[in-house]
């Protein structure tokens, strides 16, 4: 009986200890950005980028780089 009891304290001790630990990754997921930014996808080839990344044209289109920018405008006209 001795035996059983003392199992059961180291058992209820470990769990205490686990218990107690301090959880990182709870606290990694509760955090939010602060702030949400659109995202715009290029007119030439379609990828998708974040608009403070990207180049915009006099008609309201996005573009990744100055390059798809020219590219799209010389094949326009």
């Amino acid at each position: 009986m001795g035996k059983f009891i003392f199992c059961v304290a180291i058992a209820a001790l470990i769990y205490w200890v686990i218990k107690k630990r301090p959880h990182k990754h709870k606290e990694k997921t509760k955090k939010f950005p602060d702030s949400i930014e659109n995202m715009v996808s290029c007119a030439y080839c379609d990828v998708h980028l974040p608009e403070s990344d990207a180049i915009s044209s006099h008609n309201n289109q996005f573009f990744c780089s100055q390059e798809h920018r020219n590219l799209y405008t010389n094949s326009s006209f």
